[in-house]
């Protein structure tokens, strides 16, 4: 969009009628102007070339935030306030992240690691969020590491929440415990295996049961009242896919949150099992992810209980079955036979494929019984734990979510765990609005870091000011920041008016600093 009324060619979005985007409330009274409607405008300038939006996020720019000497005044803003230490302010032509948001196709991507061929692995490459190494494993790129990072904040507030404590185990595991489990010979091909130079076996870890059950059988003194025990961790998993495929939604590498359970009876470790599948629900609903919780097989892992959260999306391999009131769902592996009907309510099953995020069992004394895993009761007696496991899949939750909730060619993050909240675009080089506007965004910086601290380090300036601010919006617009601020044609009114683009509405607002702030101070981050 022009900065001043009309569409340029590479705007993606349009901005809406007041009757459909109106000012939020607690807002309107720092709006000075409708929300939607723009002014008339001068042709708009013609959009730069795609060389500049290619490889790295940007060109050695001419515009920078103005960063004085100490005690230096900026353009009447005051000293230099929200970057702690004197930190700099993050640009968009210092991020490594290589971008390709021309890329209309498929073609061009490291061929080691084949074509993208779904709409997140798309739209992470572009992006510049990953990057290929080899079939099935990936560089996460600052943007991504940022965005896993908070939703690692966040299944970390969940997982206290139930009580649980987070440790990190090896990724090496003893094939001496595989062995003993089973496990060794029944997992089969997807277990990475090697030798050290004793020609003792190991294995890379997909699931840490056998780990885990092996220290808390070590605690010999293990009492009943330091039950229950939940221990977790959040680390790098392995499993030898055979075809390795859609990004991060099915890789040879990645990253798991697996906790493991200890209770001291069936009763309490099935209490256990719902208070965990509810940390679960509560994840995904601050996430604003539709989920389903359906019935389960236990596979390799084993157990009698087992559940999986699934997102729905056509790109997911596993067929669901589901009731349309809600009474019952399941992975359609569990089936015996056609069944078509609800068990609750008669209802006819509906199907639809998903993304498998999470996966939760109930193992009973599986594990436990192998490793003599002992509590001593209030008799003094010593009794086998009752045990439970609970994985999510960190970075295919990332992939996952990108792949249900995003355009072909625009991302669309949570709002909780994008890698930055709000994208500052300043006035095109140039432009008579340059100067002022420059100078008034620095200010709205700068009383934003102080009014909303929070928010100091989840914000970028794209730099760029070669480009237009038309052809910047439709970049910001595929990288899918929640919030853009924009210095267009209107920063130069008394009061300056800035342009705010909520990129998951596609609401437009007009707002002065004020309003700005006051629109922002409504944003979560973990």
């Amino acid at each position: 969009m022009y900065p001043g009324g009309r569409a340029c060619a590479c705007s993606p979005l349009r901005v809406q009628a007041p009757s459909r985007a109106p000012v939020r409330a607690g807002v309107g009274a720092a709006a000075r102007s409708r929300v939607g409607r723009r002014d008339p405008a001068p042709p708009p300038a013609r959009c730069a070339g795609s060389a500049a939006a290619r490889g790295w996020a940007g060109e050695a720019p001419a515009w920078r935030w103005r960063l004085p000497a100490p005690g230096a005044r900026r353009h009447g803003c005051g000293p230099r306030r929200g970057a702690p230490g004197g930190a700099k302010r993050p640009l968009l032509s210092q991020l490594f992240q290589p971008l390709n948001l021309q890329g209309g196709g498929e073609a061009g991507w490291d061929g080691r690691a084949g074509e993208p061929t779904c709409r997140s692995q798309k739209l992470m490459l572009q992006g510049g969020l990953i990057h290929p190494s080899s079939p099935g494993c990936y560089y996460y790129m600052p943007p991504a590491v940022r965005a896993m990072e908070k939703l690692i904040r966040v299944t970390d507030e969940e997982m206290r929440a139930v009580g649980g404590q987070k440790l990190n185990m090896p990724c090496l595991s003893s094939a001496e415990l595989w062995r003993a489990s089973g496990r060794w010979d029944r997992m089969g091909p997807e277990l990475f295996r090697l030798a050290d130079r004793h020609g003792k076996g190991y294995c890379l870890g997909p699931t840490h049961e056998e780990a885990v059950t092996e220290l808390v059988a070590a605690q010999s003194n293990l009492s009943y009242k330091q039950l229950p025990l939940r221990l977790y961790q959040i680390t790098r998993k392995f499993r030898d896919e055979p075809k390795p495929r859609f990004g991060l939604l099915r890789s040879r590498e990645f990253y798991m949150k697996d906790m493991y359970t200890f209770d001291a009876s069936e009763e309490a470790a099935r209490q256990t099992y719902d208070l965990v599948c509810d940390a679960y629900r509560s994840l995904f609903d601050r996430l604003g992810l539709p989920f389903i919780k359906v019935r389960a097989a236990t596979g390799s892992i084993g157990g009698t209980v087992s559940h999986e959260f699934q997102l729905p999306a056509g790109v997911g391999e596993d067929r669901l079955v589901v009731c349309p009131d809600g009474h019952f769902a399941a992975n359609m592996e569990t089936l015996n036979g056609e069944q078509t009907s609800c068990p609750t309510c008669g209802e006819k099953l509906t199907q639809t494929r998903g993304i498998e995020v999470g996966h939760t069992f109930y193992l009973g004394t599986k594990y436990s019984s192998v490793s003599n895993a002992i509590f001593y009761s209030p008799e003094n007696k010593p009794q086998l734990a009752e045990m439970g496991c609970y994985g999510l899949g960190i970075t295919r939750i990332l992939a996952a979510s990108i792949e249900v909730l995003s355009t072909e060619d625009s991302i669309r993050w949570p709002s909780l765990i994008a890698p930055y909240q709000l994208c500052f675009i300043p006035p095109k080089r140039g432009s008579k609005e340059e100067e002022e506007g420059a100078a008034l965004l620095e200010r709205v910086y700068d009383d934003l870091a102080e009014a909303l601290p929070h928010l100091a380090g989840d914000s970028v300036l794209d730099d760029r000011t070669q480009l237009t601010i038309g052809k910047r919006l439709k970049d910001a617009n595929k990288l899918g920041y929640p919030y853009v601020v924009i210095a267009g044609k209107r920063v130069c009114e008394d009061p300056p008016v800035f342009e705010v683009w909520h990129q998951n509405t596609g609401q437009v607002l007009f707002l002065t600093k004020e309003g700005v702030i006051e629109l922002l101070s409504k944003v979560q981050v973990p």
